[in-house]
């Protein structure tokens, strides 16, 4: 399986997903213009991956900011995590705020809420 790498631009996030190496990453702002655009490939990719997960798969978010769109597109992805979750297989999602955004930690605790992945909040 190849690696999925996109180095991220003022309005799209770094993304970079490589199961050899067990390195699944998200940073940086998430605001394209089409938004279904950016993340279908991503979502292709973690359909391929929960055919076939590592046994503990670590997912980090360094999130700046994001807007309403692309926090619906999280949210399916870290679904995907959900389902390998749900598989038997070890997931930890790592999230990561700037230690004064407060939004950034809030959304994080959201997504807690609303996704069966056990969650670590940091700030860097």
């Amino acid at each position: 399986m190849d690696k999925f790498e996109f180095a991220g631009t003022d309005d799209r996030p770094k993304v970079f997903l490589d199961k050899e190496n067990g390195k699944f990453e998200f940073s940086g702002k998430s605001l394209p213009e089409d938004v279904e655009e950016f993340y279908r490939p991503i979502l292709d990719w973690l359909n391929d991956y929960c055919e076939e997960p590592n046994e503990k798969t670590d997912v980090v978010f360094k999130m700046d900011y994001f807007n309403t769109a692309s926090s619906k597109m999280l949210l399916d992805v870290m679904g995907k995590f959900e389902e390998i979750k749900e598989d038997g297989h070890d997931v930890v999602i790592h999230w990561y705020y700037m230690e004064d955004d407060e939004d950034m930690q809030e959304a994080g605790e959201g997504y807690e809420e609303l996704i069966e992945v056990p969650f670590e909040h940091g700030s860097f």
